[in-house]
């Protein structure tokens, strides 16, 4: 598997870990042609806490890994497609959508440990809704930035679905 294969299903695997962990289902759209990696499921009841919320509240990915170091600033810069920002970017999707890119370091073989007492993915996730952000003359890519204390992690992804539940946005 070519490094890029590998850094694509680290990313999918991080994202599958943390969804497991908060307790919700995850799908993989067939075929991946609308820049969505993977769906996020939750199962909630129509009514909490005495407010009503939305059932079953959904989130989409796309997934992107990169070998970089950890930032030092307040935000992760990340090139992305042109595409995938023009398709992240539309306010009229149903499901809303965010993008998560995962850091690892330079080698794979690094990127993971593991004894009978632990297993540990090396870096992190960082996610950002892009809905609604502007146009850009741009023609190849657009560079992101990503503010650091976005870390999708298992509580971030709880808050995203609770914000979800309650029709608000991630």
């Amino acid at each position: 598997m070519d490094l890029s294969a590998q850094k694509e299903k680290f990313s999918e695997a991080y994202v599958l870990a943390v969804a497991a962990t908060a307790g919700y289902g995850t799908y993989k759209p067939s075929p991946d042609d609308d820049s969505v990696d993977l769906g996020i499921a939750a199962r909630t009841s129509s009514q909490a806490n005495g407010v009503v919320t939305m059932r079953s509240p959904r989130l989409e990915l796309q997934l992107k890994c990169t070998a970089a170091p950890t930032p030092l600033g307040d935000n992760l810069s990340f090139p992305l497609k042109l595409k995938n920002y023009e398709e992240l970017r539309a306010d009229n999707f149903v499901i809303p959508r965010i993008l998560v890119v995962v850091l690892v370091p330079d080698l794979a073989d690094d990127w993971l440990e593991h004894s009978e007492t632990e297993l540990c993915m090396k870096r992190c996730g960082y996610w950002v809704s892009l809905r609604g952000n502007p146009a850009t003359s741009n023609t190849k890519n657009i560079t992101i930035r990503i503010p650091r204390q976005n870390q999708f992690t298992v509580l971030a992804l709880q808050a995203m679905m609770q914000r979800l539940a309650q029709r608000e946005l991630p």
